[in-house]
Protein backbone atom coordinates (compact mmCIF):
# COMPACT_ATOMS: atom_id res chain seq x y z
CA UNK A 1 0.00 0.00 0.00
CA UNK A 2 1.90 3.34 -1.54
CA UNK A 3 1.92 6.21 0.63
CA UNK A 4 -0.64 8.32 -1.36
CA UNK A 5 -3.49 5.30 -0.31
CA UNK A 6 -3.06 5.76 3.00
CA UNK A 7 -4.15 9.43 2.84
CA UNK A 8 -7.18 9.88 5.33
CA UNK A 9 -10.52 11.03 3.70
CA UNK A 10 -12.77 13.95 5.50
CA UNK A 11 -14.90 12.85 7.85
CA UNK A 12 -17.84 14.07 6.09
CA UNK A 13 -16.76 12.46 3.22
CA UNK A 14 -19.39 9.56 1.30
CA UNK A 15 -17.97 6.87 -0.54
CA UNK A 16 -19.54 4.69 -3.07
CA UNK A 17 -18.58 1.05 -2.86
CA UNK A 18 -18.33 -1.01 -6.11
CA UNK A 19 -17.62 -4.64 -6.36
CA UNK A 20 -16.39 -5.81 -9.48
CA UNK A 21 -15.51 -9.10 -11.24
CA UNK A 22 -14.04 -8.64 -14.67
CA UNK A 23 -16.76 -6.17 -15.26
CA UNK A 24 -14.64 -3.23 -16.32
CA UNK A 25 -16.05 -1.30 -19.69
CA UNK A 26 -19.70 -1.25 -17.58
CA UNK A 27 -18.15 0.24 -14.86
CA UNK A 28 -15.81 3.01 -16.56
CA UNK A 29 -18.90 3.67 -18.16
CA UNK A 30 -20.68 4.14 -14.63
CA UNK A 31 -18.38 6.15 -12.50
CA UNK A 32 -18.83 8.88 -16.12
CA UNK A 33 -22.55 8.09 -15.24
CA UNK A 34 -22.09 8.80 -11.56
CA UNK A 35 -20.40 11.48 -11.59
CA UNK A 36 -22.70 13.82 -14.22
CA UNK A 37 -25.32 13.02 -11.70
CA UNK A 38 -23.61 13.60 -8.51
CA UNK A 39 -22.08 16.82 -9.86
CA UNK A 40 -25.89 18.26 -10.88
CA UNK A 41 -27.26 17.33 -7.36
CA UNK A 42 -23.91 18.88 -5.58
CA UNK A 43 -22.90 15.23 -4.00
CA UNK A 44 -19.14 15.20 -3.89
CA UNK A 45 -18.06 11.62 -3.03
CA UNK A 46 -15.30 9.15 -3.05
CA UNK A 47 -15.52 6.01 -4.50
CA UNK A 48 -13.56 1.98 -4.15
CA UNK A 49 -13.48 -0.32 -5.99
CA UNK A 50 -13.38 -3.87 -4.80
CA UNK A 51 -12.19 -6.01 -7.16
CA UNK A 52 -13.63 -9.59 -6.83
CA UNK A 53 -10.54 -11.36 -7.90
CA UNK A 54 -10.61 -10.46 -11.50
CA UNK A 55 -9.10 -12.43 -14.11
CA UNK A 56 -9.23 -9.87 -16.63
CA UNK A 57 -7.39 -6.28 -15.58
CA UNK A 58 -8.49 -3.30 -15.42
CA UNK A 59 -7.89 -0.60 -17.85
CA UNK A 60 -5.66 1.83 -17.97
CA UNK A 61 -8.10 3.95 -19.05
CA UNK A 62 -10.82 2.75 -16.26
CA UNK A 63 -11.31 6.51 -15.09
CA UNK A 64 -12.41 9.37 -17.04
CA UNK A 65 -9.36 11.99 -16.89
CA UNK A 66 -11.57 14.99 -15.47
CA UNK A 67 -14.19 14.11 -12.84
CA UNK A 68 -16.03 17.06 -11.00
CA UNK A 69 -17.97 15.05 -8.23
CA UNK A 70 -15.68 12.05 -7.75
CA UNK A 71 -12.67 13.15 -5.87
CA UNK A 72 -10.84 10.39 -5.55
CA UNK A 73 -11.04 6.46 -7.16
CA UNK A 74 -9.28 3.40 -4.90
CA UNK A 75 -9.40 -0.07 -6.14
CA UNK A 76 -8.61 -2.77 -3.71
CA UNK A 77 -7.67 -5.75 -4.75
CA UNK A 78 -8.64 -9.56 -3.35
CA UNK A 79 -6.32 -11.99 -3.34
CA UNK A 80 -8.76 -14.25 -4.67
CA UNK A 81 -13.14 -14.43 -5.73
CA UNK A 82 -14.99 -14.88 -3.17
CA UNK A 83 -18.23 -13.65 -4.36
CA UNK A 84 -20.15 -10.60 -4.74
CA UNK A 85 -21.75 -10.56 -1.33
CA UNK A 86 -18.23 -11.15 0.44
CA UNK A 87 -16.39 -8.65 -1.99
CA UNK A 88 -19.20 -6.09 0.01
CA UNK A 89 -18.37 -7.21 3.08
CA UNK A 90 -14.50 -6.40 2.76
CA UNK A 91 -14.85 -3.54 1.36
CA UNK A 92 -17.40 -2.19 4.04
CA UNK A 93 -14.84 -3.52 6.55
CA UNK A 94 -11.88 -1.92 4.94
CA UNK A 95 -13.76 1.64 4.70
CA UNK A 96 -15.10 1.57 8.71
CA UNK A 97 -11.42 0.76 9.72
CA UNK A 98 -10.04 2.83 7.26
CA UNK A 99 -11.68 5.85 5.55
CA UNK A 100 -13.45 8.05 7.88
CA UNK A 101 -16.43 8.66 6.52
CA UNK A 102 -20.27 9.96 6.52
CA UNK A 103 -21.81 7.06 4.62
CA UNK A 104 -20.99 4.25 2.19
CA UNK A 105 -23.69 3.51 -0.81
CA UNK A 106 -23.23 0.07 -1.92
CA UNK A 107 -24.35 -0.18 -5.79
CA UNK A 108 -23.69 -2.77 -8.57
CA UNK A 109 -20.89 -1.91 -11.17
CA UNK A 110 -23.05 -2.87 -14.49
CA UNK A 111 -25.53 -0.02 -14.35
CA UNK A 112 -28.67 -1.78 -13.30
CA UNK A 113 -28.65 0.65 -10.01
CA UNK A 114 -29.11 4.04 -11.47
CA UNK A 115 -26.52 6.43 -10.50
CA UNK A 116 -29.78 9.06 -10.72
CA UNK A 117 -31.33 7.03 -7.19
CA UNK A 118 -28.26 7.70 -5.45
CA UNK A 119 -29.10 11.35 -4.55
CA UNK A 120 -32.50 10.45 -3.88
CA UNK A 121 -30.96 7.00 -1.54
CA UNK A 122 -28.77 10.14 0.41
CA UNK A 123 -31.56 12.23 0.90
CA UNK A 124 -33.46 10.18 2.93
CA UNK A 125 -30.96 8.79 4.62
CA UNK A 126 -30.66 13.07 5.26
CA UNK A 127 -34.29 12.55 6.59
CA UNK A 128 -33.33 10.19 9.04
CA UNK A 129 -30.57 11.93 10.52
CA UNK A 130 -28.20 9.44 9.00
CA UNK A 131 -29.58 7.30 11.64
CA UNK A 132 -30.97 4.03 9.26
CA UNK A 133 -29.97 2.24 6.24
CA UNK A 134 -31.92 3.10 3.00
CA UNK A 135 -32.43 0.68 0.37
CA UNK A 136 -33.80 0.55 -3.22
CA UNK A 137 -36.77 -1.25 -3.33
CA UNK A 138 -37.24 -2.53 -6.52
CA UNK A 139 -40.43 -1.65 -8.66
CA UNK A 140 -39.76 -3.50 -11.83
CA UNK A 141 -37.75 -5.93 -12.86
CA UNK A 142 -35.80 -6.25 -16.07
CA UNK A 143 -34.35 -9.52 -16.48
CA UNK A 144 -35.70 -12.51 -18.81
CA UNK A 145 -39.34 -14.40 -18.08
CA UNK A 146 -37.46 -17.32 -16.85
CA UNK A 147 -35.03 -15.00 -14.47
CA UNK A 148 -38.16 -13.00 -13.06
CA UNK A 149 -39.68 -17.08 -12.42
CA UNK A 150 -37.02 -18.24 -10.77
CA UNK A 151 -36.47 -15.16 -8.54
CA UNK A 152 -40.96 -14.70 -7.75
CA UNK A 153 -40.19 -18.72 -6.24
CA UNK A 154 -37.26 -18.02 -4.47
CA UNK A 155 -39.32 -15.20 -3.19
CA UNK A 156 -41.69 -17.25 -2.61
CA UNK A 157 -39.65 -20.35 -0.69
CA UNK A 158 -37.96 -17.64 1.62
CA UNK A 159 -40.94 -15.68 3.45
CA UNK A 160 -42.26 -19.46 3.66
CA UNK A 161 -39.03 -20.52 5.16
CA UNK A 162 -38.24 -17.04 7.32
CA UNK A 163 -41.39 -15.11 7.29
CA UNK A 164 -39.33 -12.46 5.51
CA UNK A 165 -40.15 -10.42 2.62
CA UNK A 166 -37.77 -10.20 -0.23
CA UNK A 167 -38.27 -6.66 -1.37
CA UNK A 168 -34.28 -5.55 -1.43
CA UNK A 169 -30.72 -5.84 -3.14
CA UNK A 170 -27.97 -4.46 -2.63
CA UNK A 171 -28.47 -0.84 -3.47
CA UNK A 172 -28.01 1.12 -0.52
CA UNK A 173 -26.83 4.10 1.78
CA UNK A 174 -25.30 2.81 4.65
CA UNK A 175 -25.07 6.02 7.30
CA UNK A 176 -21.29 5.29 9.13
CA UNK A 177 -23.39 4.85 12.72
CA UNK A 178 -24.92 2.12 11.07
CA UNK A 179 -21.75 0.51 9.19
CA UNK A 180 -20.32 0.08 12.73
CA UNK A 181 -22.86 -2.00 14.06
CA UNK A 182 -23.06 -4.17 10.85
CA UNK A 183 -19.10 -4.97 10.25
CA UNK A 184 -19.26 -7.26 13.44
CA UNK A 185 -22.15 -8.87 12.63
CA UNK A 186 -20.84 -12.38 11.03
CA UNK A 187 -23.91 -13.08 9.05
CA UNK A 188 -22.52 -9.93 6.50
CA UNK A 189 -20.10 -12.54 5.43
CA UNK A 190 -23.12 -14.80 3.77
CA UNK A 191 -25.96 -11.97 2.59
CA UNK A 192 -25.64 -7.72 3.13
CA UNK A 193 -28.88 -7.53 2.96
CA UNK A 194 -29.95 -10.22 5.30
CA UNK A 195 -27.01 -9.11 7.64
CA UNK A 196 -28.96 -5.68 8.17
CA UNK A 197 -32.34 -7.37 8.88
CA UNK A 198 -31.10 -9.92 11.20
CA UNK A 199 -28.98 -7.66 12.97
CA UNK A 200 -32.25 -5.45 13.74
CA UNK A 201 -30.66 -2.40 12.02
CA UNK A 202 -33.06 0.81 11.27
CA UNK A 203 -34.21 0.82 7.70
CA UNK A 204 -35.78 2.60 5.56
CA UNK A 205 -37.20 1.58 1.61
CA UNK A 206 -37.24 4.14 -1.51
CA UNK A 207 -39.11 2.61 -4.68
CA UNK A 208 -36.46 2.70 -7.58
CA UNK A 209 -36.71 0.78 -10.79
CA UNK A 210 -34.00 -1.12 -12.09
CA UNK A 211 -32.07 -0.13 -15.20
CA UNK A 212 -30.42 -1.77 -17.80
CA UNK A 213 -26.89 -3.16 -18.17
CA UNK A 214 -24.61 -0.73 -19.29
CA UNK A 215 -22.73 -3.18 -21.77
CA UNK A 216 -22.15 -7.18 -21.32
CA UNK A 217 -24.25 -9.86 -19.78
CA UNK A 218 -24.96 -10.90 -16.69
CA UNK A 219 -23.62 -13.19 -14.23
CA UNK A 220 -26.45 -14.07 -12.41
CA UNK A 221 -27.89 -17.21 -14.11
CA UNK A 222 -30.42 -19.59 -12.20
CA UNK A 223 -27.62 -21.51 -10.81
CA UNK A 224 -25.58 -18.45 -9.06
CA UNK A 225 -29.55 -16.93 -8.18
CA UNK A 226 -30.05 -20.43 -6.21
CA UNK A 227 -26.88 -19.92 -4.26
CA UNK A 228 -27.64 -16.20 -4.06
CA UNK A 229 -31.02 -17.72 -2.21
CA UNK A 230 -29.63 -20.25 -0.06
CA UNK A 231 -26.77 -17.85 0.74
CA UNK A 232 -29.81 -15.42 1.70
CA UNK A 233 -31.48 -17.89 4.06
CA UNK A 234 -28.89 -19.27 5.31
CA UNK A 235 -29.04 -16.02 7.85
CA UNK A 236 -32.11 -16.91 9.22
CA UNK A 237 -31.09 -20.46 9.85
CA UNK A 238 -32.16 -20.68 13.85
CA UNK A 239 -35.62 -19.33 12.12
CA UNK A 240 -35.63 -21.91 9.63
CA UNK A 241 -35.09 -24.41 12.02
CA UNK A 242 -37.93 -23.24 14.80
CA UNK A 243 -39.91 -22.99 11.67
CA UNK A 244 -39.53 -26.65 10.47
CA UNK A 245 -39.23 -28.12 14.10
CA UNK A 246 -43.05 -26.73 14.58
CA UNK A 247 -43.93 -28.19 10.81
CA UNK A 248 -42.29 -31.22 11.65
CA UNK A 249 -43.87 -31.51 15.46
CA UNK A 250 -47.22 -31.02 14.24
CA UNK A 251 -47.02 -33.45 11.49
CA UNK A 252 -45.54 -35.89 13.78
CA UNK A 253 -48.46 -35.27 16.43
CA UNK A 254 -51.30 -35.83 13.61
CA UNK A 255 -49.51 -38.74 12.58
CA UNK A 256 -49.49 -40.12 16.20
CA UNK A 257 -52.78 -38.83 16.95
CA UNK A 258 -54.39 -40.99 13.82
CA UNK A 259 -52.75 -44.12 14.64
CA UNK A 260 -54.56 -43.44 18.14
CA UNK A 261 -57.60 -43.18 16.45
CA UNK A 262 -57.58 -46.38 14.17
CA UNK A 263 -56.55 -48.45 17.02
CA UNK A 264 -59.50 -47.51 19.31
CA UNK A 265 -61.68 -48.10 17.05
CA UNK A 266 -60.63 -51.46 16.14
CA UNK A 267 -60.97 -52.26 20.12
CA UNK A 268 -64.28 -51.02 20.59
CA UNK A 269 -65.89 -51.44 17.78
CA UNK A 270 -65.97 -55.28 15.16
CA UNK A 271 -64.32 -53.06 12.29
CA UNK A 272 -61.18 -55.38 11.59
CA UNK A 273 -57.94 -53.61 10.00
CA UNK A 274 -57.75 -54.75 5.97
CA UNK A 275 -54.83 -54.68 4.16
CA UNK A 276 -54.29 -51.63 2.96
CA UNK A 277 -55.32 -50.20 6.60
CA UNK A 278 -52.05 -52.54 7.93
CA UNK A 279 -50.49 -50.19 5.25
CA UNK A 280 -51.59 -46.96 6.42
CA UNK A 281 -50.95 -47.85 9.60
CA UNK A 282 -47.08 -48.81 8.52
CA UNK A 283 -47.13 -45.53 6.79
CA UNK A 284 -48.55 -43.60 9.43
CA UNK A 285 -45.87 -45.14 11.65
CA UNK A 286 -43.18 -44.07 9.26
CA UNK A 287 -44.43 -40.46 8.86
CA UNK A 288 -44.18 -40.48 12.69
CA UNK A 289 -40.35 -41.54 13.17
CA UNK A 290 -39.42 -39.63 10.48
CA UNK A 291 -41.37 -36.48 12.03
CA UNK A 292 -39.39 -37.02 15.16
CA UNK A 293 -35.66 -36.98 13.39
CA UNK A 294 -36.24 -34.58 12.05
CA UNK A 295 -37.70 -32.64 15.11
CA UNK A 296 -34.37 -33.36 16.81
CA UNK A 297 -31.78 -32.73 13.89
CA UNK A 298 -34.03 -28.35 13.62
CA UNK A 299 -33.57 -28.56 17.16
CA UNK A 300 -29.74 -29.18 17.02
CA UNK A 301 -29.62 -27.14 14.26
CA UNK A 302 -31.00 -24.28 15.95
CA UNK A 303 -29.08 -24.31 19.22
CA UNK A 304 -25.68 -24.96 16.97
CA UNK A 305 -26.62 -21.76 15.05
CA UNK A 306 -26.53 -19.66 18.65
CA UNK A 307 -23.23 -21.00 19.60
CA UNK A 308 -21.52 -20.11 16.15
CA UNK A 309 -19.23 -17.00 15.96
CA UNK A 310 -18.04 -16.90 12.54
CA UNK A 311 -16.28 -14.82 10.32
CA UNK A 312 -16.09 -11.44 11.94
CA UNK A 313 -15.87 -9.04 8.89
CA UNK A 314 -14.05 -6.48 10.94
CA UNK A 315 -11.74 -8.54 12.33
CA UNK A 316 -11.03 -11.08 9.20
CA UNK A 317 -11.63 -9.57 6.54
CA UNK A 318 -7.50 -8.02 6.16
CA UNK A 319 -6.71 -11.71 5.39
CA UNK A 320 -8.25 -11.27 1.86
CA UNK A 321 -6.74 -7.86 0.91
CA UNK A 322 -3.88 -8.03 -1.44
CA UNK A 323 -3.63 -3.99 -2.08
CA UNK A 324 -5.15 -1.03 -2.14
CA UNK A 325 -4.17 1.77 -4.35
CA UNK A 326 -5.43 4.83 -5.78
CA UNK A 327 -6.37 4.53 -9.76
CA UNK A 328 -7.47 8.40 -10.28
CA UNK A 329 -6.01 11.43 -8.64
CA UNK A 330 -8.45 13.89 -7.41
CA UNK A 331 -8.53 16.11 -10.53
CA UNK A 332 -11.16 18.39 -11.31
CA UNK A 333 -12.97 19.21 -13.92
CA UNK A 334 -13.29 23.09 -12.66
CA UNK A 335 -9.68 23.36 -12.15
Amino acid sequence: MSADDETESEPGALFVLIPVFNDWDAVGMLLVDLDRVLAGAKLPVEVLLVDDGSTVLPPRELVAPALEAIGRVQLLTLRRNVGHQRAIAIGLSYIEANLPCRAVVVMDGDGEDAPSDVPRLVERMTETGDRSVVFAQRTRRSENLLFRAGYFLYRAIHVALTGIRVRVGNFSAVPRVQLRRLVVVSDLWNHFSAAIHRARLPFELVPCERAQRLTGSGKMNFVALVGHGLSAMSVFGDRIGARMLIASSLLGASSFAAIIVIGLVTMVTDARVSGWGIYGLGLLLMVLLQALLFSFVFAFIILASRNMSGFVPARDHVLFIDEVRTISPPVRAHE
